[in-house]
């Protein structure tokens, strides 16, 4: 049980100046891929890149690394539909939003968020139901909800055009709130090791999750028996268990610290995570990935990939959708990361840094009038 747990774990102030509420474009285009047209000039002509990065011994992690309390005092607290949702901004100049996988927080970004946060204005949310954000009674998440969040964020909060970053359920909440919006509001996407849906039954034609599917609708089943469910979450949150289950998820071992576990395990033992579990375990899964990327072709869009991801793998459906995209659209750069794992920005920041702070500087940028001038945060 705390093996299936650990897949279901990958899919876990002061604000710039306000300017006018960014728009959005209509729900899901239905233009083909190549009728989109391309906007990003240059760009394009070096997109297609595909690397294969041989991972050296791995670099020191903790040297750029922000302590847990100095990210808690950064973050400030954000209303959402009357819910609370808990959030850092540090930094200057053009804004970048990361938002984490299943189970994670901001905090899950300590690795990043200084060296980002050097030429960027970083954004870093916990989504509804994670972290030190509200995790309300009853309530029912989807993608589309966490989609909806972000991008009300950005409208509210960021207020200009804005990179998305997401890891794993985090990405493919990006990919969602990408699809739904113009480029006005979202201005590049970067995706890390992308889910498929917020839980497995989004991958049926993967012949693994085939059978293994009879055994995952009877776990959703069983979770919806209250001390079935709280005797599972009380097994997974284990520190030991949940420490062997990050072991198997990250590449880099010497990552896999004990700040890591606490960073996972402290807002499990809060108010409401165990209904966020099992919503998020039991719930739909959500729109594919492989059905929203043709309808981002007009998006600079970068991929890294751990190529040791067992959550994930490259050789997976959505892991070989996402290795073929370069060859096929001129918009998406992929990079895959020998010796890395699900959380390709913990577990080796220095190649995700190495490659995704090149790609943010190429970047085309805004839009003339669409960026107001920024405030150190």
């Amino acid at each position: 049980m705390a093996a299936l747990a650990a897949h279901h774990h990958r899919h876990s102030s002061s604000v710039a100046a306000p300017t006018p509420t960014l728009g959005r474009r209509h729900r899901f285009s239905s233009l083909p891929f190549s009728a989109r047209p391309s906007s990003h000039g240059s760009f394009s002509s070096r997109a297609a890149t595909r690397v294969l990065t041989r991972a050296g011994p791995p670099a020191a992690t903790t040297a750029s690394s922000l302590s847990l309390e100095e990210l808690r005092r950064g973050c400030s607290t954000w209303t959402w539909r009357g819910m609370r949702v808990n959030y850092l901004a540090r930094g200057q100049g053009p804004p970048v939003l990361l938002v984490h996988g299943f189970g994670a927080s901001v905090a899950h970004w300590r690795r990043n968020i200084g060296v980002l946060s050097e030429s960027y204005t970083v954004y870093a949310i916990d989504l509804l139901g994670f972290g030190a954000s509200d995790k309300p009674a009853g309530f029912s998440y989807t993608m589309e909800t966490w989609a909806e969040l972000i991008l009300d964020f950005l409208e509210e909060v960021v207020r200009r055009p804005t990179v998305l970053v997401g890891n794993s359920v985090g990405s493919l909440a990006c990919v969602i709130a990408a699809s739904e919006s113009s480029r006005e509001v979202v201005r590049g996407l970067v995706l890390l090791n992308c889910a498929g849906g917020m839980n497995n039954k989004a991958i049926v034609d993967d012949w693994r999750i085939k059978l293994l599917l009879p055994l995952l609708w009877l776990i959703d089943f069983l979770l919806k028996q209250r001390p079935i469910a709280s005797a599972l979450f009380n097994r997974v949150k284990n520190r030991d268990n949940l420490k062997d289950i990050l072991l198997s998820v990250y590449g880099n071992k010497d990552a896999v610290d004990d700040e890591l576990v606490e960073i996972i395990s402290g807002p499990a033992d809060t108010e409401g995570a165990l209904d966020a579990f099992v919503s998020t375990v039991t719930g739909p899964p959500g729109p594919s990935p492989i059905a929203l990327m043709p309808r981002l072709a007009d998006l600079p869009v970068l991929v890294l990939w751990g190529h040791r991801d067992p959550f994930t793998p490259i050789d997976g459906p959505v892991g070989k959708f996402f290795s073929k995209l370069p060859s096929e659209f001129p918009n998406v750069t992929l990079y895959m990361l020998e010796g890395v794992g699900h959380c390709p920005h913990d577990d080796r920041p220095d190649l995700v840094h190495d490659r995704l702070l090149p790609w943010l500087e190429a970047l085309p940028p805004p839009a003339a009038g669409a960026v107001t001038t920024s405030t150190t945060v």
